[in-house]
């Protein structure tokens, strides 16, 4: 029998199981990662990060969604990454480097077991979110899609990842886990998207509930989070620093406008570590092994 070591830690409930290739050899985890992710038959968890060695930055992290698929940025898990590193001595840096299929991401140590991270430029441009609703350099404002059979409003950005606001009067009233799946696997969306249902409360806070691609709704979304945050500055109804306040925490987004970079700032904890039994070299598929 073999075990896989884990860290299970969150960032404002967004939770992930942390695996480090910098100390343990890491098996595939394009069958294993679903059974991990259950929250019933395994570990349970909203994304599994592996740290890994880079060649273009100081750390890489990459990101797999509760359905195994491999994906491109977690403004949440960033933050816990840093925060791992930072306990388990893999560096004393203050700010890292780190490489994701979304691009590098620079998280700074606030102090606190808070984070902030630079998550680089907003992508606006319709063919690179992507999405088919607009064409042309963006922004992708309030377009109709026909969904459901009925017609939303939407806004889209990419963050390193698609992200599809939606806003509504009441984020608890909306219907996430019916709406959220349709919009995630539109055609209008090749790629797929993650989908934010949001609402305004003033000009310096917002109110979040996320549908996340791959993984159903989570209780916060750092990118998207941060796709809210631009779309809702560039319709011009918040200041260019707001609280967005989702189900299981509290994230300060900034953004000066035009080619500037978008500031995530919020917490990043750590829940408990273990060891998840792996069966030799077969796929696993049935009960958890018990014991050696």
């Amino acid at each position: 029998m073999r075990w896989l070591e884990f860290t299970k830690m969150h960032g404002a409930g967004n939770d992930f199981v942390v695996l480090d290739a910098l100390a343990h050899e890491i098996p595939p985890l394009e069958k294993l990662a679903e059974r991990i992710a259950d929250r019933h038959l395994g570990v349970g968890c909203d994304q599994i990060l592996v740290i890994r060695a880079s060649e273009v930055a100081d750390f890489r992290m990459d990101i797999y969604d509760a359905d195994g698929s491999l994906v491109e940025m977690c403004g949440n898990g960033i933050r816990a990454v840093l925060k791992y590193l930072r306990d388990r001595g893999h560096t004393t840096a203050e700010e890292i480097s780190v490489e994701t299929l979304g691009g590098v991401v620079r998280p700074r140590w606030m102090g606190d077991d808070t984070v902030r991270v630079d998550m680089g430029q907003p992508v606006l441009a319709a063919a690179k979110i992507p999405t088919g609703l607009s064409a042309g350099d963006g922004p992708v404002l309030d377009v109709p899609l026909a969904v459901g059979g009925q017609t939303v409003s939407v806004s889209c950005v990419s963050m390193g990842n698609p992200h599809a606001v939606v806003y509504v009067d009441d984020p608890d009233a909306a219907p996430v886990t019916t709406l959220g799946p349709q919009i995630e696997t539109h055609p209008e969306f090749p790629n797929r998207t993650n989908v934010e249902f949001v609402s305004i409360e003033s000009r310096g806070r917002i109110r979040q509930r996320t549908w996340e691609r791959g993984t159903g709704e989570t209780l916060a979304c750092g990118s998207g989070a941060c796709a809210v945050g631009v779309a809702s500055m560039l319709r011009g109804v918040v200041e260019n620093q707001v609280e967005i306040v989702l189900r299981g925490g509290t994230l300060q987004i900034e953004w000066a406008g035009g080619d500037s970079h978008v500031f995530m700032t919020g917490p990043a904890a750590e829940v408990f570590t273990g060891r998840f039994p792996l069966p030799g070299a077969e796929v696993f598929t049935g009960r958890f092994p018990l014991e050696d």
